[in-house]
């Protein structure tokens, strides 16, 4: 089943989420590969495709996990955590309406 996953990044993390995001990057090439993967991407923290100094807020992933436990556990060994990029981790599970 899918599950989405939003991070909410600590204000101030800009320089701790660049110095993470290879490993973190990484892990979504994984499920990636998997086949689980459905969408991932950073929200920028402001109205622009490319924030610029502003950095981003956030981050959404959308995969496939055998359960929401399961879902949890890799959102909580994510590197951002580790690095005190997110501050806040949002699990849920996910079900997929549109595009068919």
């Amino acid at each position: 089943m899918p599950y989405l996953i939003l991070g909410e990044d600590v204000p101030g993390s800009q320089q701790a989420r660049l110095a993470a995001r290879p490993a973190h990057l990484a892990r979504l090439q994984a499920l990636q590969a998997e086949g689980r993967l459905l969408l991932a991407g950073p929200c920028p923290a402001i109205d622009s495709p490319d924030p610029g100094p502003a950095g981003f807020s956030g981050s959404l992933i959308v995969a496939e996990f055998p359960s929401l436990e399961a879902a949890r556990a890799w959102a909580d060994a994510d590197p951002y955590v580790a690095a005190g990029v997110y501050g806040q981790i949002t699990v849920k599970p996910f079900r997929k309406v549109l595009p068919a």
